[in-house]
């Protein structure tokens, strides 16, 4: 009844998980009383983890030889009652193998490790490693600009191969569109010639074209700036047509859907207002259960009755 209640309270707003149960199996139990036990089950995650107890930390499928693992790290903003909105990292992982085509030029991935931390990067990166120490080589980081990530890829698995979002690095450049070129015909032009430069290993072109650009708007000029300097500090990270010809994906997107599907689909929710233990609980029972972890949870339930 416990592991039922958890995982209605992970899924959906406790009101509506306590209508649930009153409909579906005529138990009438408040949503305050879902949210108490989703939430104390929820806190026994993280200490487990920090612990180390390596049989209640969620695993990959065995790893095919010279299999590539993916690790895609971002953050995303929840709202607490005791700091307003606070960073929640999130990272997903997942084997080469697990990437489905859809159709040409999308994909999707299936069965994934989610591990989430709604505080500094001090306690989210050791929590995330004891989901890395059984995954093995070779692994590829893809995301952002953000300087916590690349730093702590840097320092730890100096090694991996390191991709920047393309996406993201079109952004810049987009950006500088907007600002520099009044007419669409030549912004578009120029857009799509620099998206063409990127994608054949050109970014030092790219650099180039941004540093010959003159203009009178501080504005326009501050984009070309924040871009130029962008582009330096990640050029070895925007091989995408080297990573491409390997069946390496350049884009982050795995890792926003997990955002969306794991964290902003049950506690960004309109007028939500969360304790940070409380968010961090429920987060830690939707991460497992999105891993497909939750006999875990249900193991630890019976552990503690």
């Amino acid at each position: 009844m416990q592991g039922l209640v958890c995982r209605l309270g992970q899924h959906a707003v406790f009101e509506e998980a306590s209508g649930l149960l009153e409909s579906m199996l005529g138990i009438d139990l408040s949503a305050k009383q879902i949210q108490r036990v989703s939430e104390w089950y929820g806190s026994q995650i993280n200490p487990i983890v920090e612990a180390n107890h390596t049989q209640y930390i969620p695993q990959l499928p065995a790893q095919k030889k010279h299999e590539r693992t993916y690790v895609m790290v971002d953050g995303s903003m929840v709202y607490t009652r005791e700091e307003k909105w606070k960073e929640m990292k999130l990272a997903r992982i997942f084997r080469e193998s697990q990437i489905i085509d859809i159709q040409s030029g999308r994909n999707e991935v299936a069965q994934s490790l989610y591990v989430s931390h709604l505080g500094s990067v001090d306690r989210f990166f050791p929590k995330l490693e004891r989901h890395l120490s059984a995954v093995g080589s070779p692994k590829v980081f893809v995301a952002d600009g953000a300087k916590w990530i690349w730093n702590w890829v840097e320092d730890n698995y100096p090694g991996s191969t390191q991709v920047l979002d393309f996406y993201h690095a079109v952004e810049k450049i987009e950006t500088v569109c907007k600002l520099h070129f009044a007419e669409d015909g030549k912004r578009h032009q120029w857009l799509s010639e620099q998206r063409r430069l990127l994608l054949d290993d050109q970014v030092s072109t790219v650099i180039r074209n941004l540093q010959a650009m003159r203009t009178h708007r501080h504005d326009a000029r501050q984009a070309i700036d924040t871009a130029i300097h962008y582009y330096l500090e990640h050029e070895d990270r925007m091989r995408y047509k080297t990573f491409r010809s390997q069946g390496l994906l350049i884009g982050s997107g795995p890792i926003e859907a997990a955002h969306r599907n794991v964290i902003q689909h049950r506690l960004k929710l309109s007028g939500q207002k969360w304790s940070i233990a409380g968010a961090q609980a429920i987060a830690d029972l939707r991460c497992y259960n999105q891993s497909g972890a939750w006999p875990i949870v249900e193991k630890l339930i019976k552990l503690a009755a």
